[in-house]
């Protein structure tokens, strides 16, 4: 199971890159962002604590409507696990978070028992 994302939306990722250590991290949340450079920390201001971001390799162009370059960004907001673990997520995540440790360039990430905090119940079953 992924969240929210598209295979294309992660073509041409060539590096991703953690700001913080994810081993302690049951769950991001990822979304792409517009930003005007391929590579380098993302300004990520007002959405939440970015944790993450992906980087683009040379051979990816600028979106022809806004000119600016579409990258994966992973982040948490105040109210998630990490922050509150008796909270609203104590079980279970928001429809855009994914365990980080199956986040890869290219890849998109996955809702696994441990970002759930429950068992997955694999899709069609």
């Amino acid at each position: 199971m992924s969240s929210l994302l598209a295979d294309t939306d992660v073509i041409g990722e060539s590096k991703i890159v953690w700001l913080e250590d994810i081993a302690g991290l049951e769950s991001v949340r990822q979304a792409v962002h517009g930003t005007p450079y391929r590579k380098g920390k993302p300004n990520f201001g007002g959405l939440g604590r970015l944790v993450g971001y992906a980087e683009l390799a040379p051979s990816v162009e600028r979106d022809p409507h806004t000119s600016l370059f579409h990258r994966r960004v992973f982040y948490l907001v105040p109210h998630d696990r990490d922050s509150e673990p008796d909270g609203d997520y104590r079980t279970g995540s928001p429809g855009e978070a994914v365990d980080p440790q199956t986040v890869d360039m290219g890849q998109i990430g996955e809702k696994t028992e441990r970002s759930q905090r429950r068992a997955i119940t694999p899709a069609g079953a």
